[in-house]
């Protein structure tokens, strides 16, 4: 997929993403980052400020299979999945696909279901396939799982597993808007475009082809020794009790070549490092008693990290410097 035209067909989708959700361009382009990357996204925010909308109009420009999932806490694994059903009549299981079995999946507060079906979730975030009754099946190409949740203190929530937490590629907040945002919000109201109204933009086979062409932008040594260093640090952090994973690590990187793909380049520079460091790593780092009595917050934690290392130089392709 040529990286010429790529951000312009890019840019029409985060365009008409924009022409739904109103004052959120960042976290539309983190978004559109996180697709590249072939990663999944959480959205942890107060009800009412767009996230299933977000997820709804993605999955609308995106020719792909859409499901979503109502996360209860009375949602079972086989609900998620799939089960085998059993049919008299030919004596034979037979395998009915769940709605996990989809390209784009709004798996919507998710932090409302039992720990037993969250868990229904993590070999297909990490694997892109599911395992049922001894029998394994592959999910859809490509896969995106977007996952809603609410605050832990609201009524009926419960924390996810760190484990799962690490599976996802980013976690972002939309927060409110602010008063110019919502006051166009407001005049937009009855005469803006829906999901509903939406026509698909980008086939499923051309985001693969991106995907693919992202895993190829060049990375240089010195950013990749910057990344591991930053990874590294974060486990030895006074106040950290859980530092950056392997998986993580990982993570930035490929967050940071999709980023560059979308500009339209074939090389990372420190700043496509920097645009994503926080959504990748913030939900990885786990405070100890004493980082939570400094009070300080997982996004300051990452960012105090970062204030540690000089910037590597910027390189624009192998053996070479600007």
């Amino acid at each position: 997929m040529d990286p010429e035209w790529a951000p312009d067909l890019l840019g029409k989708v985060r365009s008409r993403i924009g022409s739904v959700i109103v004052g959120h361009e960042e976290q539309i382009s983190l978004t559109m980052i996180a697709l590249l990357a072939g990663g999944h996204v959480l959205l942890e925010d107060v009800p009412g400020v767009g996230k299933t909308m977000l997820v709804k109009t993605v999955a609308a420009l995106i020719g792909c299979e859409f499901n979503r999932i109502q996360f209860t806490y009375d949602l079972m694994p086989g609900d998620i999945t799939g089960a085998s059903v059993y049919y008299p009549h030919s004596g034979e299981f037979v395998f009915r696909p769940g709605p996990l079995m989809a390209n784009i999946v709004l798996a919507d507060e998710i932090n409302r279901a039992s720990p037993r079906a969250q868990s229904a979730l993590l070999e297909a975030m990490e694997e892109g396939r599911v395992t049922v009754d001894g029998r394994t099946y592959p999910l859809p190409a490509p896969f995106f799982l977007l996952a809603t949740q609410n605050p832990y203190e609201y009524e009926g929530t419960s924390r996810l597993p760190e484990a799962q937490l690490d599976r996802f590629l980013m976690r972002m907040s939309l927060g409110y808007p602010d008063m110019e945002g919502e006051m166009a919000l407001l005049e937009r109201r009855g005469g803006s475009a829906t999901p509903d109204s939406l026509k698909p933009l980008l086939a499923g086979s051309e985001l693969i082809a991106m995907q693919q062409a992202a895993a190829r932008v060049f990375v240089d040594d010195s950013i990749k020794r910057y990344m591991v260093s930053v990874a590294d640090a974060s486990r030895r952090q006074r106040g950290v009790a859980l530092g950056i994973s392997p998986r993580g690590t990982l993570a930035w990187y490929r967050a940071s070549q999709a980023s560059a793909y979308m500009d339209g380049r074939m090389y990372v520079i420190p700043d496509d490092c920097l645009r994503v460091a926080v959504p990748v790593l913030a939900h990885r780092i786990h405070m100890n008693h004493e980082g939570r009595a400094a009070g300080l917050t997982q996004r300051e934690m990452v960012d105090a990290i970062l204030a540690q290392f000089e910037l590597p130089r910027q390189r624009s392709r192998k053996g070479g410097s600007r």
